[in-house]
């Protein structure tokens, strides 16, 4: 029996500092890991997303094509109907049920919206509401040179794998980003298809520096920007919100059925 004079001594040792900061820090890094690989995961979701959403635009529009023998045009003169949808007023919202395309998009009659897009809109919505973060290549499909209101027809179009119908797009203003329905080129384009000035770019590589291109045969691939954007004029700033031109510069390049 052991004397309680000499009962052996029990030791209870505590974390050390160090010991605790190590313990923080993989903690840290771990949340940090676990974020980057949901955000990662989360991007991968939403561009899968978007590409169907392009891939059922430009089947739409080619099956638009097959009733009317012409792609659906951009807008119409009075600028009340568009592709995306229609409004009864300049100033007015627009209706994304009515627009040329809504037939042709199954029973929601809308353009599906960019789940990744989301996060840049400006206080959730636009003006330009309706074409969902993507934009139609009005000046050379939906409308011609020549006619901005009459859309091209399949048959003008040679090389339909290597021509824009469709882009993730975005116009960036002065207090944010907002939609904007139209793809536009680098170069604004005359009556007898030579190249004018420069245009504001809208085409947006929201997917980790990267646009989705919907081109005229249907398919949907991912390009880079490789194409320094020009200043912008309306208070925004194209690098930051990242938004510019991809594919060759030579007479418009991917837009150019002629080219």
């Amino acid at each position: 029996m052991i004397s309680p004079t000499h009962r052996p001594c029990l030791r209870f040792s505590g974390f050390t500092l160090v010991e605790l900061l190590v313990v923080v820090a993989l903690i840290a890094g771990l949340t940090s890991m676990a974020a980057l690989g949901f955000q990662s995961a989360r991007l991968r979701a939403n561009q899968a997303t978007s590409t169907n959403n392009l891939r059922q635009l430009a089947t739409a529009n080619l099956l638009y094509a097959a009733d009317f023998q012409t792609y659906a045009p951009a807008t119409e003169r009075t600028n009340k109907i568009r592709w995306h949808g229609a409004r009864t007023s300049s100033r007015a919202k627009f209706d994304p049920e009515k627009g040329y395309l809504s037939d042709y998009l199954g029973k929601s009659r809308t353009v599906s919206v960019c789940p990744e897009f989301k996060r840049y809109l400006t206080d959730g919505e636009s003006f330009e509401n309706g074409s969902g973060g993507y934009g139609y290549n009005s000046l050379y499909i939906g409308g011609l040179p020549e006619n901005p209101f009459k859309p091209n027809r399949p048959a003008n179009v040679p090389d339909p794998s290597n021509t824009l119908m469709f882009a993730t797009t975005a116009f960036a203003v002065a207090d944010g980003m907002q939609e904007y329905p139209f793809a536009d080129p680098p170069r604004a384009v005359e009556m007898d298809w030579a190249l004018g000035g420069p245009l504001q770019p809208s085409v947006h590589f929201r997917f980790n520096g990267r646009a989705l291109i919907a081109w005229c045969d249907g398919h949907v691939t991912e390009e880079r920007s490789n194409q320094a954007s020009p200043t912008n004029f309306y208070g925004g700033s194209n690098k930051s919100s990242h938004i510019g031109f991809c594919g060759p510069t030579a007479d418009n390049g991917w837009w150019n059925p002629r080219k």
